[in-house]
């Protein structure tokens, strides 16, 4: 056991050698099993100008994997994009990275969120000076005179980074996950200076954490709110323009009044073009159930395999340990 131990800290000790500089300290978590696929659902309007969206994501708690809705949330700062979290594989675990803010979105473990997040960088908008534009080709926004220098629609960049996904894999990497490891482009923006999720996002994922409903030993890997026009835990906005998945997939419910919105705006990925990087399914996959511990010690990015669609390992997640050590990205 002493000699195992060493060896491990020697091994962090040497990943902490390898966390650029301009990374920030994050938590990451190793689980034994595979999250839930990604569910489908469609997007909610964006609330106001100028706001991003964050797609949801399966996050480990407590009670196993638990769903944390997509939502839409102010930008940081001007020039702000969001670079969402993902599951990687590695060594028979599964290792969560947390997403981070940074000028440019980078990689992702090629995860097709939908959105504009289709598995290679961002299709979604573009900083234009200091107003924000939204690609309407996979971004659902509001109406009126308000919007109207602030979008814009080109389906040929969405092609072009699409990664195909029609499993709705939510991981990265290993038997049955997403193979696409970083390019050129992916890894430099890894290496540049980035900044942790913000208030808005860290209260929304505790509201999901504390919601046993949002856990899939609860929900069978079904939850019942998928997204979110505001994010939760953000005062008098929390829990507005909630939407359930399912059968009701497809109507947004903002206080009185529902909407059904277009198929464009789900995140099945409508577009059939380039990359079909799901890896084929080892049925025989390890499944390791270790208790949590805590290690304060920064880890790399790791690289990693494909967007939301792949298959899903057999049975639904019935809690189970995982692993959370202090990451830096």
């Amino acid at each position: 056991m002493r000699v195992f131990r060493s060896l491990r800290l020697t091994l962090l000790a040497f990943l902490v050698c390898l966390v650029p500089a301009s990374s920030y300290a994050g938590v990451f978590i190793s689980v034994g099993f595979a999250p839930p696929v990604l569910p489908v659902y469609v997007q909610p309007p964006c609330p106001e100008p100028g706001w991003m969206w964050t797609p949801g994501y399966w996050a480990y708690g407590d009670d196993g994997y638990y769903w944390v809705p997509g939502t839409w949330v102010p930008s940081p700062y001007v020039g702000a994009l969001w670079t969402p979290g993902y599951w990687g594989w590695g060594s028979g675990l599964y290792v969560w990275h947390p997403g981070y803010w940074g000028p440019h979105v980078g990689y992702y473990g090629g995860v097709n969120y939908g959105f504009g997040y289709m598995g290679i960088g961002f299709a979604g908008g573009m900083w234009r000076g200091g107003v924000f534009a939204y690609n309407t080709a996979v971004m659902h926004v509001g109406v009126g005179a308000g919007w109207g220098n602030r979008v814009y629609v080109d389906r040929t960049i969405v092609e072009h980074n699409t990664i195909i996904n029609n499993n709705h894999v939510a991981f990265s990497g290993g038997p049955g996950g997403i193979n696409h490891p970083p390019n050129a482009q992916e890894n430099a923006y890894m290496h540049e200076a980035h900044q942790g999720p913000s208030s808005f996002q860290t209260q929304h994922e505790s509201s999901a954490r504390t919601n046993v409903n949002a856990y899939a030993s609860h929900n069978g890997g079904h939850p019942a709110n998928v997204a979110m026009a505001r994010p939760m835990g953000a005062g008098a906005h929390a829990n507005i323009g909630s939407q359930s998945s399912g059968s009701g997939a497809g109507k947004i419910t903002s206080g009185s009044e529902a909407h059904t919105y277009s198929p464009s705006h789900s995140n099945t990925g409508s577009y059939t073009q380039p990359h079909n990087n799901v890896a084929p399914v080892e049925h025989n996959a390890p499944q390791f159930h270790t208790q949590p511990q805590v290690h304060e010690t920064p880890t790399p990015q790791h690289s990693g395999g494909q967007p939301g669609g792949g298959q899903p390992h057999s049975g639904q997640p019935q809690g189970g340990g995982g692993h959370e050590h202090e990451h830096g990205h």
